[in-house]
């Protein structure tokens, strides 16, 4: 069983194509490309994490269409890390779990999930990963903290291993001695 992180999907919202970037035609073809790349790589035993923002616009009002776009998520679990965009309706989905924030064990190690970039948070003088969304294709982040959304990972899901590869790249963040000062007690 392997873990898949995505933020920031969007489905059915017509104005982040533009406001991303975003290489479709509409927001159907927008969702039906990421459902596919879901189904490429989640497979059916496997655990999908969205980093927030799951539906937006017109649609995200229509139960029945919200229902639609879950029930063609891959995966054996499916959360929900709350974000911006998330109104009521996506969060009373079917979600194996809904949070602000979680620690999520993946791989022997303990990350925390938010949907905002944090400047630190438990684990973090450890190595624990923070994994966000929200800023969309404007930052990937930094050493410790990295942007899941789908407008930096090619419109795909990610695994730890993809997002610790993509770490190890980054810039440390330039706020971190600011507020993780190592002290004497330690």
């Amino acid at each position: 069983m392997a873990i898949w992180y995505t933020a920031d999907t969007h489905f059915g919202h017509e104005n982040i194509i533009p406001f991303s970037g975003r290489p479709f035609r509409s927001a159907s073809h927008m969702d039906s490309a990421l459902i596919e790349n879901m189904w490429k790589v989640v497979k059916p035993e496997d655990t999908l994490w969205i980093v927030g923002d799951f539906a937006f616009g017109p649609a995200a009002k229509d139960m029945n269409w919200l229902e639609m776009i879950f029930g063609q998520l891959p995966g054996a679990e499916k959360h929900l890390v709350v974000g911006n965009h998330d109104g009521e309706l996506s969060q009373l989905l079917p979600w194996d779990s809904v949070s602000q924030l979680t620690e999520v064990e993946d791989n022997g190690k303990c990350n925390v999930l938010c949907h905002y970039p944090m400047i630190t948070w438990s684990g973090a003088r450890k190595g624990a990963l923070q994994i966000f969304g929200h800023v969309h294709n404007n930052w990937f982040g930094s050493r410790n903290a990295v942007n899941a959304g789908v407008d930096v990972w090619d419109y795909m899901p990610v695994t730890l291993a993809d997002i610790e590869r993509r770490a190890r790249k980054l810039p440390i963040n330039k706020h971190w001695t600011d507020v993780e000062q190592r002290t004497a007690a330690e």
